[in-house]
């Protein structure tokens, strides 16, 4: 049976719990602002993982709120994975001994593939590959900057480098509240045979329903951000029916 776990997300920047609306640093909302409570939060709930996003990082190139992000690891007992500016092996080694289970690169993922190949080869199923599109092709630098790179084409050069896992999200979806691509999702995870975690866009139970119903296709859990904030989904009940085994 094919496992699909829910990924309750906090964005951090500047320290604080927030969210943008499809990666615009000029439309934020802060939700809260003491992020270590609300992952604290999300592991009462329920929550099987807790999802960081280095915000401040993905737009500087190299990770802000390491000391953070070392407190809120050291703050849970499930497992952290991190994205925004890993660009070195250093970073990566670095975030990875504060605690964290997994770590994600994105725009290395296009601009630096020896880099990517060599963090593979020494972290295996430790390192998840974001990749970010924008009408098909892959975005980068905080979705700044849009590449020329087909998302599936990405994901079946990398899945052939040792990538286990590809975290998926469609930018015109993200902050929207308007519903995952999961055509997208599902195609991405057929494409490249790995695990794909939905992301952007997940905004009722009724998307986390369709997601996890392709968990066989290779789709293995969903990020949800704005809508545990806003309260369209409550965790708890969401893991209940959804998160584990389907």
């Amino acid at each position: 049976m094919a496992n699909f776990i829910i990924y309750p997300a906090i964005d951090i920047r500047g320290g604080k719990c927030v969210r943008l609306v499809q990666g615009d640093y000029n439309r934020e909302t802060v939700y809260n602002e003491d992020p270590v409570a609300v992952a604290k939060d999300w592991e009462a709930q329920g929550g099987q993982w807790v999802h960081l996003v280095d915000l401040d990082g993905a737009k500087a190139g190299h990770p802000v709120n390491d000391k953070l992000i070392g407190t809120i690891a050291s703050a849970v007992q499930v497992p952290v994975q991190v994205g925004g500016g890993l660009r070195t092996e250093a970073d990566v080694d670095r975030l990875l001994g504060l605690g964290v289970s997994r770590v994600i690169l994105g725009t290395a993922a296009i601009e630096d593939r020896e880099f990517v190949k060599r963090v593979l080869q020494k972290h295996g199923s430790k390192v998840a590959i974001g990749i970010d599109a924008r009408d098909g092709r892959v975005a980068t630098r905080g979705w700044l900057e849009t590449s020329e790179v087909k998302a599936e084409d990405l994901a079946v050069q990398l899945a052939a480098e040792g990538a286990e896992t590809f975290i998926f999200t469609d930018i015109s979806r993200d902050g929207m509240m308007s519903g995952p691509n999961v055509e997208a999702i599902v195609r991405l995870a057929q494409v490249s045979g790995r695990t794909v975690i939905a992301s952007g866009g997940v905004s009722k139970p009724e998307d986390l329903e369709r997601l996890a119903g392709h968990a066989r296709d290779g789709v293995g859990g969903a990020i949800v951000g704005k809508a545990l904030y806003t309260g369209t989904i409550q965790l708890a009940e969401a893991v209940r029916r959804f998160g584990g085994k389907n």
